[in-house]
């Protein structure tokens, strides 16, 4: 077969004989490939190398910030507002001391400020391909033209025969042709700790899901031991690291509802802006019957279109979202995009891998069965202290002898050290053989003391082929001669007659159990019948149906080292001594976290790449789900379309031997639904399930750098209970973001409303600048909204449902109430407004005739004073909450006071700002009006408490 016709990659490798391989691909696992062969295959299939797709450049994420509407708009009114100053240098009718465009540079540095703040959060470039090409070896051995050769893995073509040995990193997808004790981690790509016993004889069914490919190795996954001789079936993007990195590419980021939010808000406000700008022109032409004052209308329409953005907004959430990221932190999680601390309290379902989230990612031991009695072991992780009890009574070690024998099987025949790190106990080797010493430990069986009773003499290995693994010791001072089998330990005393010699093996409980012709019980053997063999069966499969992995454990006392490579022969005529079944036990903190989760209006969903049996063990444990339940596995997810996927998405909450692309699916499928997703994820498989999800969260502690750069989120304790957490923090913090959105876009429309007053009612000049808006958008209103943007959460706040995701910002009354507050505000304003003027402009005042628009600057800065204090809480009056509990507040308002003191009543500020001197009389009279203000807003409380309605 030439190489131009080779299979384009859908054959489906492990469903192939070895031989049915090598004739697809023209190889020969001998000899491998010729030079003329490799040099076709290269350029009919390109190097061994992961693809990057062109994204936007950093010039187009920056220009890309300045197509927001409000900063256009703002734009617009800069070039405006400096057409007119230099008209005016030009004509020489600046007033004296003016200092001219200084209202263009003040809004060009907003519009820059703003544009900056954009583009830092959005310019962190997607690392997350150049983490996956990290996980591609660079040199690998292969067999070329009968020789063994080492070549760049970019170079690699399929067909080659690639050989593997431990601590290699696979660098490229392949069928196995031969291997001896080959065991691969695979947990990059199916999330599974625990090591993968690859055997080449095998031939599996066309649907087999990726982790049970037990005939063929990966790109990015590494030799754990042993070594295998590989043909080489795929390369580059058609490797399943490469359909990762294609999936990765696909996924197109979506705004995130606080950017929708802006963006509907700039929408709505330039709108509303534009309309009565136009309003203003048209009245103010009509009312002059001419064009004559069209330069006043302009300054008026400049003072309006800025008093409508609120400048300051972008930067009080930035800085919201920073606090929030930096609160986060402190309960161990790690926010890489800053939205995504308001998107948090908008999930509506947590996808949550099972391993080391939901789990410990620790084996615990939790039940053992022998002597024809189940007993269940107590304790957490690998914390040598528990109990064992029989019918949920603890019973002693006197008890049930048989437990102590098992015990030290367990000891002896194992390879792992416990030992404690900084105060935590921690395994030293495989998680397996640590459940097992930790177990012994519970029976107060010490690992070391009886290494050095029973020291190792001789070994039989664990393999994939023969399942199980023999310890010989040698029981001390009986092999000497110096002491009998009566002077033994106790815990072994049964187990010998005189025998120098003890082997103890462990394994698949069926091939053990078929091995074994007696049985333990108390402190002494006897025959095995057919009925304790089924009975143990039946325990062995209830225990397996639990989601246990199950070991059997046996004994043999041996008068003579058995020689090397005896194994089959030595390992008959077992004495039986019991199974153990162990489990990576839940996190303790997750029952509640999970209880949290239901009482708040959000669905915990398990995605596993673990058995069905397993994962429905833990789920319902934690109640994630029921029993009963259905579980969907990855074969039945395979089969289904999307649109039978999106019918069942919503009833099932366990998902099990799942690969890559059914994690995308799923959370597809959920967004289709209407649901807001967040997805955890360690593997470089949940990477593109992680861009996709609305809110993607990395392990910190096991994940790879590849979902890290793809993730929202990293959990620095892979904990479950920290999304919960970080969840309520999103609420809080969207809560906030709500309250002080109420507070500057109810006083924005207020400045609106009384600057388009001013000519329709007949005052002369604009009475608001716009470098005086600004100082109020920024200052006043900036400061106090950043105080209110810490206010603690309500009590509440996970005893409700999650607010929609897509609702508008305008939702549930915030609306209605900018505009209320905002006319009562122009009132307020315009009353205060008319009076100053007719003051300042009756015969005999001392002052400048143009202090009234003084007064109206300082009224408005200060009501909104009154208005921070108020809308701190939407039912509590401000006398009924301790002003302590958001010192920020108390503080902000002290200081913006002052500020605004400083610019009437310091000269150079007051030149700056165009500000006039105002007298004690006129400043009590702006205090008084503005007072009203927090008047009004508790009044609306008490009239709301006496209606029994609550309030937004």
């Amino acid at each position: 077969m030439s190489a131009n016709s080779l299979p384009e990659g859908a054959a489906v490798w492990h469903s192939l004989e070895v031989d049915k391989a090598l004739d697809l691909l023209d190889s020969n696992a001998d000899s491998g490939l010729t030079p003329q062969e490799t040099q076709q295959r290269l350029q009919k299939y390109g190097p061994n190398e992961l693809e990057e797709t062109a994204g936007r450049s950093a010039w187009e994420i920056l220009l890309d910030q300045f197509k927001n509407i409000m900063l256009l708009m703002l734009i617009g009114v800069a070039l405006i507002s400096g057409f007119l100053d230099l008209m005016a240098l030009r004509s020489g009718s600046l007033k004296p001391g003016e200092v001219p465009f200084k209202d263009t540079i003040a809004i060009l540095a907003i519009v820059i400020l703003n544009g900056i703040l954009g583009y830092v959060q959005e310019s962190r470039a997607e690392k997350a391909l150049a983490a996956l090409k990290k996980m591609t070896s660079p040199l690998v051995r292969v067999i070329r033209e009968g020789r063994l050769v080492e070549i760049a893995a970019k170079d690699l073509v399929p067909g080659d025969v690639m050989l593997l040995e431990a601590g290699m990193q696979i660098a490229a997808d392949g069928r196995l042709i031969e291997q001896s004790n080959l065991q691969v981690r695979e947990s990059a790509l199916t999330g599974e700790a625990e090591a993968v016993n690859k055997q080449a004889s095998l031939k599996l069914p066309e649907d087999t899901s990726l982790g049970d490919r037990l005939n063929v190795v990966y790109q990015g996954t590494e030799v754990v031991q042993g070594r295998g001789k590989v043909l080489v079936t795929n390369t580059g993007m058609t490797t399943e690291l490469g359909k990762i990195a294609t999936m990765l590419q696909a996924v197109e980021s979506e705004p995130t509802p606080l950017q929708q939010r802006m963006t509907q808000l700039g929408n709505v406000l330039v709108t509303g802006s534009l309309i009565l700008v136009a309003i203003v022109v048209v009245g103010g032409v009509i009312q002059a019957r001419g064009f004559s004052n069209i330069q006043e209308l302009l300054e008026v329409s400049l003072s309006m279109a800025v008093a409508v953005v609120p400048e300051g907004l972008p930067a009080v959430i930035t800085v919201t979202l920073a606090l929030g990221t930096q609160r986060m932190v402190r309960q161990n999680a790690l926010i890489r995009k800053l939205p995504a601390v308001e998107t948090l309290g908008s999930v509506t379902t947590i996808c949550s891998d099972k391993t080391g989230t939901l789990t410990q990612n620790k084996m615990v031991v939790q039940s053992v069965f022998t002597n024809n009695k189940t007993f269940r072991v107590t304790g957490q992780g690998y914390t040598p202290t528990g109990d064992f009890q029989l019918n949920d009574r603890k019973i002693s070690l006197e008890e049930s002898p048989e437990i102590l024998a098992l015990s030290v099987a367990c000891a002896v025949c194992n390879d792992s050290v416990l030992q404690k790190e900084q105060g935590e106990w921690a395994i030293l080797g495989d998680p397996t053989e640590g459940a097992l010493v930790t177990l012994a430990g519970k029976a107060g069986i010490e690992k070391d003391q009886w290494n050095s009773k029973l020291p190792r003499v001789a070994e039989f290995p664990f393999s994939s082929e023969r399942k199980r693994m023999s310890v010989i010791s040698q029981v001390e001072g009986v092999a000497t001669g110096e002491a009998s089998s009566r002077d033994v330990d106790p815990a072994i005393a049964g187990l010998i007659q005189s025998e120098p010699y003890l082997m103890f093996t462990k394994g698949s409980p069926e091939l053990i159990l078929a091995r074994s012709t007696q049985i333990h019980l108390g402190n002494h053997s006897a025959p095995l019948t057919e009925a304790q063999r089924q009975n143990i069966l039946t325990e062995n499969d209830q225990m397996a149906s639990k989601g246990l992995r199950v070991l059997g454990f046996a004994y043999k006392p041996l008068a003579e080292i058995p020689p090397e490579g005896s194994d089959e022969a030595s390992e008959q005529g077992l004495v039986w001594l019991g199974l153990v079944g162990m489990l990576d036990a839940p996190r303790p903190e997750v029952r509640a976290a999970v209880q949290e989760c239901r009482e708040a209006g959000i669905r915990p969903v398990m995605i596993t790449g673990d058995h069905q049996l397993t994962a429905r063990a833990i789920a319902t444990d934690l109640g994630i789900a029921q029993e009963g339940d259905r579980v969907l596995t990855g074969q039945e997810l395979q089969r289904m379309t999307d649109q039978e996927l999106e019918q069942n998405v919503d009833l099932v909450s366990i998902y099990a031997r799942v690969s890559p692309e059914h994690k995308l699916r799923i959370v597809q499928a959920l967004q289709r639904r209407g649901r807001f997703v967040a997805m955890t994820g360690d593997g470089v498989n949940d990477a593109p399930a992680l861009k996709q999800a609305d809110i993607g969260i990395a392990m910190g502690i096991t994940g790879t750098d590849v979902s890290k750069e793809a993730s929202d989120m990293v959990l620095l304790d892979d904990n479950f209970a920290t999304i919960v957490s970080a969840t309520k923090e999103g609420r809080v913090v969207y809560t906030n973001i709500r309250r002080f959105i109420k507070y500057i876009l109810g006083s924005n429309i207020g400045e609106v409303i009384t600057i388009a007053a001013a000519p329709l009612i007949g005052l002369g000049g604009v009475p608001l600048t716009p470098l005086q808006i600004l100082w109020m958008n920024l200052v006043t209103d900036g400061l106090p909204a950043l105080a209110l943007a810490v206010e603690p959460p309500e009590p509440d706040v996970m005893k409700r449902p999650p607010f929609s995701p897509r609702e508008s910002i305008f939702a549930r009354g915030l609306g209605s109430y900018m505009i209320r507050i905002g006319i009562i505000f122009a009132i307020i304003s315009i009353a205060l407004m008319w009076w100053a003027y007719q003051h300042t402009h009756a015969a005999g005042y001392q002052g400048n005739r143009d202090a009234w628009k003084t007064m109206v600057f300082t009224t408005l800065c200060l009501a909104q004073m009154g208005h921070a204090i108020a809308i701190r809480s939407n039912n509590r009056l401000a006398i009924e909450m301790n002003p302590f509990s958001n010192i920020f507040v108390l503080a902000a308002v002290v200081v913006t006071t002052i500020l605004q003191l400083m610019l009437v009543y310091v000269p150079p500020l007051r030149d700056f700002f165009g500000t006039h001197y105002l007298n004690m009389q006129e400043l009590g009279v702006c205090i008084g009006f503005s007072a009203l203000m927090f008047v009004w807003i508790e009044a609306e409380k008490i009239f709301l408490r006496i209606m029994g309605k609550k309030a937004v």
